[in-house]
């Protein structure tokens, strides 16, 4: 009875603590505006955004999971070759320090510029992204620094300060961006060890708002 008395007490004493604590995260907790997608963004010029918190009234669209297109037709070209875009890389010929996984999302960011284009959308209306990298031929682990790369060409390349268009690498090259866009997306990138073409070596889903 002894032993009762007390965990009661320690109960009644824990809650008269806890529920001031929860009824103040309550009133200072962050509230979506319904109509608005919010991104949650640390710095001026970060890579990707902290999170995302979309209105219940947001329409959205969801992209299907899209790897590169396979514009390579050069003789010779391995299954990896197949999809460096030719139209960016004349010949598949790829310039000092630019890998197959940077050559393969550019590509592939390219197609999903023309998915959002469809849908009425851009890539500055993309608020959320899910990438999957396989390592290359021959390659231990994904080439995260080469996605990278191929990311920043289209993504977070401003300074959201100053309005500043950064530079960003093209291999060992600086460069200009390929799209301006001050967009974070929330992001996340895996690597896995088959995708389902051979030869894909990134495949790219995004999540994009329309404007009210």
């Amino acid at each position: 009875m002894k032993n009762r008395a007390a965990l009661i007490t320690a109960v009644v004493v824990t809650a008269a603590i806890a529920v001031p604590g929860t009824a103040f995260a309550a009133a200072h907790a962050f509230r979506p505006d319904p109509t608005r997608a919010h991104s949650f963004i640390t710095g001026d010029t970060p890579l990707i955004a902290d999170g995302v918190a979309i209105g219940k009234n947001v329409s959205w669209y969801k992209s299907s999971g899209l790897g590169p297109a396979a514009r390579n037709t050069t003789p010779g070209a391995s299954a990896e070759e197949r999809y460096i875009p030719t139209d960016v890389f004349p010949g598949g010929e790829l310039p000092a320090g630019v890998s197959l996984t940077e050559a393969q999302g550019i590509n592939a960011l390219m197609r999903i510029g023309e998915n959002l284009e469809k849908a009425g959308l851009s890539y500055d209306d993309v608020v959320s992204m899910r990438v999957f990298l396989q390592n290359p031929r021959g390659a231990e682990k994904m080439d995260f620094a080469g996605w990278n790369r191929a990311y920043r060409q289209f993504f977070a390349n401003t300074n959201l300060a100053t309005g500043e268009v950064l530079d960003v690498q093209l291999g060992s090259a600086t460069t200009e961006p390929m799209v301006v866009n001050e967009a974070r997306p929330s992001r996340f990138a895996l690597e896995v060890e088959n995708l389902p073409v051979d030869g894909w070596l990134v495949e790219v889903e995004v999540d994009a708002v329309y404007s009210r």
